[in-house]
């Protein structure tokens, strides 16, 4: 209709089109991600830190002589495995649910 090409006109030239700015992207240093990672599930990096440190004792009692604690240490090494996956199946899950929302 012509009125409301004239009431248009009236209103004066449209606004310029800016274009938008682009996100500025930095790379992410190993260090910077480790810590990130940390921050939002620390539970895993303290079960490879215990699953470390009883696969250690554990080699070190073999090399020793000491058998039994050995084996002992081996198992305990297994269900740190098994915190250390569950941890970051957890932290899986949660990121999922986070990005869902």
């Amino acid at each position: 209709s012509p009125s409301l090409w004239a009431a248009a006109m009236a209103a004066g030239p449209p606004p310029p089109l800016d274009p938008m700015p682009l996100p500025v992207f930095s790379e992410e240093g190993f260090g910077d991600k480790f810590l990130r990672k940390t921050r939002e599930n620390p539970l895993v990096p303290l079960g490879c830190l215990c699953t470390v440190s009883v696969l250690t004792y554990g080699l070190i009692s073999f090399k020793r002589g000491n058998i039994r604690r050995s084996q002992l240490m081996m198992r305990a090494r297994i269900v740190a495995q098994g915190f250390t996956f569950a941890a970051l199946l957890g932290g899986m899950v949660v990121t999922a649910m986070k990005s869902r929302k």
